[in-house]
């Protein structure tokens, strides 16, 4: 192999894991967005749920 196939080969090999490691980056960077979005929503519905003091929908605390 020669001095110029072989410096192509690496070129190529780097530029592939540059790639791969920014879609990485942009797959934890959306797995965090959204994680954070479902973490809002269950507060959201939390608060805005009638559940009584237990905070389990059929569970009360009333023994009537």
């Amino acid at each position: 192999m020669d001095i110029a196939a072989l410096s192509t080969g690496m070129s190529q090999a780097s530029l592939a894991q540059a790639v791969s490691v920014k879609v990485l980056g942009m797959a934890k960077d959306q797995g965090s967005e959204q994680g954070q979005a479902l973490v809002q929503m269950m507060e959201k519905k939390r608060t805005t749920t009638s559940w009584g003091s237990t905070g389990h929908p059929g569970i009360s605390t009333s023994y009537s």
